[in-house]
């Protein structure tokens, strides 16, 4: 795929509803006593972490999210309370001084995937995708599946609330560009409710299909608080990202603590990103 001048195309779309969760931080602890080895009470501590970030998850869903049907709320909270913990990162983590116990604690940044089955059937029956206080809901679709050399490719975003979000694509022969914020339209921070087409306005560039062929893919990643950073390299309309884990380097993400109205306990809110992915896989081939 080569980047030209841009000039609008549409063919039969090809959409993709994102996968939503949640990124915290959360700290756990653990003590050896008489039961347990250092490495058992190292993965107790663990654990403990990752109970807190589903609980500080679940809270925050339930508090913020105006939904009319208790059942539906009823089934969201469930879905989160049950939710797979991922770890992106951990923050610090040592043993206590000896004299005081031996005693583990670890702060890990956790990404809550809460159970895609019964959140998807929630969001579809709640219509999240058009709702500002649900959670972050992200559309992304293309004007084509499938292009021949020499067609335009154009991609297209809408959230149902304000985000930060990053657009990567990911050429046939591996090569992974950054196609928003680029050089010419930094902007980090898009609005709900708006459609966003890649590449418009001031890009200096479009999406011409070339060789190599195969399967492609464009990926959008999408949060309520600001994204991790990745390195890249400026080709002009676009940069080319050096990561080779970039949903894990996206996912180091800036979490920002929610509001609350309990002044006397500020450590009541412990700090919530809401934070969606979404993907698509492309074909590319030579013209006939």
């Amino acid at each position: 795929m080569k980047y030209f001048w841009l000039l609008p195309f549409w063919l039969g779309a090809s959409f993709s509803l994102a996968q939503q969760s949640s990124i915290t931080e959360a700290d756990g602890y653990s003590c050896m006593g008489i039961d347990y080895s250092k490495k058992q009470t190292e993965q107790l501590a663990l654990q403990d972490a990752k109970r807190q970030a589903v609980e500080f998850s679940k809270s925050y869903i339930e508090s913020t999210t105006e939904m009319e049907n208790f059942n539906l709320k009823r089934d969201l909270v469930t879905a989160f309370a049950q939710a797979e913990v991922q770890v992106v990162d951990i923050i610090e983590s040592a043993w206590d001084d000896p004299s005081s116990g031996d005693c583990y604690r670890i702060k890990i940044q956790a990404e809550v995937i809460p159970i895609a089955k019964d959140y998807n059937r929630v969001a579809a029956e709640a219509g999240f995708s058009e709702d500002p206080s649900a959670p972050l809901s992200v559309k992304l679709w293309t004007n084509s599946s499938e292009l021949l050399e020499n067609q335009r490719l154009s991609i297209y975003v809408k959230a149902n609330k304000p985000f930060f979000g990053r657009i990567i694509y990911t050429d046939a022969s591996g090569t992974q560009l950054q196609l928003l914020p680029n050089p010419y339209r930094e902007e980090v921070y898009f609005q709900g409710g708006v459609v966003y087409e890649i590449p418009s306005g001031l890009d200096q560039f479009d999406l011409i299909v070339s060789a190599p062929f195969g399967q492609e893919s464009v990926a959008l990643y999408a949060s309520t608080s600001p994204l991790g950073e990745l390195k890249s390299t400026n080709l002009g309309p676009v940069l080319e990202v050096q990561s080779e884990d970039i949903p894990k380097k996206t996912r180091g993400i800036k979490v920002k603590k929610r509001p609350t109205n309990n002044l006397n306990n500020p450590s009541s809110t412990p700090e919530i990103a809401e934070f969606a992915e979404a993907s698509l896989n492309l074909i590319t081939r030579p013209g006939s």
